[in-house]
């Protein structure tokens, strides 16, 4: 069995990290979540392309891709902070995830893990096109789903880049061979490499 190099290992990280950006689109999406739905894209972009330039010996781009990771884990902690509500930040006031063009929220709080949901009719809350909704029994509130979402994010983001830390972006240097049996007539003598013709030459 092959052992795994560092260029192996990264590959993987940046595998289950375009899963998991994926599985988030898919849920920001369905909440009109628009400023993570435009993080996600990004995110999944400098994935793509921190890939090919693991597969490619690409420096630049693992570079890009480096840069990119201090962002996006800059932004999961913003995500984590604004869900909690940690210092002035409030889902009541601020409507940062919609750019402020609606009132919706996380896809996760109407139907998260045993949510039942019940209709306020006639509510003085509810604004034009809009209605009012009693979310209870839920095993766990949405806040926390989406905190625990973006800390699987920062996570997958450090170990990338320690993965990525080693990787070497040189490419191998190809060792070439010759069969002075095959490439010669009567094979008892080996000329020098620069006289063999291309076909002698075995990588």
């Amino acid at each position: 069995m092959g052992k795994c190099s560092g260029r192996c290992t990264l590959v993987a990280f940046c595998c289950l990290q375009l899963v998991a950006a994926l599985e988030r689109q898919v849920f920001d999406f369905l909440g009109y979540q628009w400023a993570p739905i435009l993080a996600n894209f990004l995110h999944i972009m400098a994935v793509i392309l921190g890939i090919f330039g693991t597969v490619q010996y690409r420096s630049r781009y693992l570079i890009l891709y480096a840069a990119w990771l201090v962002l996006w884990v800059g932004w999961n902690a913003f995500i984590i902070c604004f869900y909690l509500e940690v210092g002035q930040l409030s889902q009541d006031r601020d409507f940062i995830m919609t750019f402020n063009t609606s009132l919706h929220r996380s896809w996760w709080m109407e139907n998260g893990p045993g949510c039942l949901v019940t209709p306020v009719l006639n509510s003085r809350l509810a604004l034009e096109d809009h209605h009012v909704i009693s979310v209870t029994g839920c095993l766990l509130d949405y806040p926390y789903i989406e905190a625990l979402s973006s800390a699987l994010q920062i996570f997958l983001a450090l170990t990338s880049s320690v993965a990525l830390t080693p990787t070497d972006t040189r490419r191998p240097r190809r060792r070439r061979i010759y069969n002075c049996s095959l490439c010669t007539r009567r094979g008892s003598f080996c000329p020098a490499p620069i006289q063999l013709p291309r076909a002698c030459w075995l990588d």
